[in-house]
């Protein structure tokens, strides 16, 4: 099991949820972290809300992955704040609610923008370094949603479904470089993703799901993240029983998982 103490941690999506949750549970651990996200406010309050011992080891950086232009500078700017980086969690991204057939293509490209093109910017601006030194690991928070599709994500599944594709094969080709990769499947969390969550005409939601409120705490699952990463898994699922049957219904039973899909509660 990989030690994290003292490990460079960079962290998208820092300033909330998931991302947040992740911070102090990897302090705790004695990691060095990066905080990114675009709120360079929120950042800083969940670095305040770290432990005074901490917080000298905890720096903000603030990114817009929607522009990915400007990711090269970012990867630069975290590797000179502690001289290197050991893990990235890709975790930054945004949701969807809504029928493919009111989304507009426009949305559609948001999605992939920020929840795919994003994160593979990172990676692929962060990975000379990691080559350089011969070691490193990505870790990317993907979804169930990245193994199966529901109705009202059709963008946010594509968009999941292309991270795996992209880290499946990034895992085969850079192994031998002492190189991991990490996919986390969650299923319901209950963050602020949901009010977030874009629908066909690029709006917000503004409104929670009940699937989403009656969800897992974003607390059990960096908890359960953070041993994810210690055993540098290849892939893993977390959440209710509900989410991880239907991975291994749609692997198994992928004719009756088509039947259960239509008819499933996903707002």
């Amino acid at each position: 099991m990989a030690q994290l103490t003292n490990k460079v941690i960079w962290i998208t999506g820092a300033s909330s949820g998931i991302g947040e949750a992740l911070t102090y549970e990897l302090a705790k651990k004695g990691a060095k972290l990066i905080l990114s996200a675009r709120r360079k406010e929120e950042l800083e309050r969940v670095k305040g809300n770290c432990i005074a011992s901490v917080q000298p080891n905890v720096r903000v950086l603030p990114l817009d992955l929607a522009q990915s232009g400007t990711l090269q500078l970012s990867t630069e700017a975290a590797i000179q704040m502690f001289g290197h980086v050991d893990i990235l969690i890709n975790n930054g991204g945004i949701s969807q609610r809504s029928l493919a057939k009111e989304t507009s293509l426009e949305v559609d490209r948001v999605l992939m923008e920020i929840d795919y093109f994003g994160t593979v910017a990172l990676t692929k601006f962060l990975l000379p370094h990691f080559l350089e030194k011969k070691s490193g690991h990505f870790v990317v928070t993907s979804s169930v949603m990245g193994i199966i599709g529901t109705p009202y994500r059709s963008g946010y599944a594509a968009a999941k479904h292309a991270l795996h594709g992209f880290f499946d094969s990034l895992r085969a080709e850079v192994w031998r470089e002492n190189i991991f990769v990490t996919l986390i499947c969650p299923g319901w969390i209950r963050t602020n993703i949901t009010l977030n969550a874009v629908v066909g005409d690029g709006s917000k939601l503004n409104q929670m799901d009940k699937t989403t409120d009656h969800g897992l705490s974003p607390e059990e699952l960096a908890k359960r993240m953070v041993v994810a990463i210690e055993k540098r898994k290849e892939e893993v699922y977390i959440g209710g029983a509900k989410e991880v049957f239907a991975v291994y219904a749609k692997r198994f039973f992928p004719a009756l998982f088509s039947k259960i899909v239509r008819k499933a509660t996903v707002r």
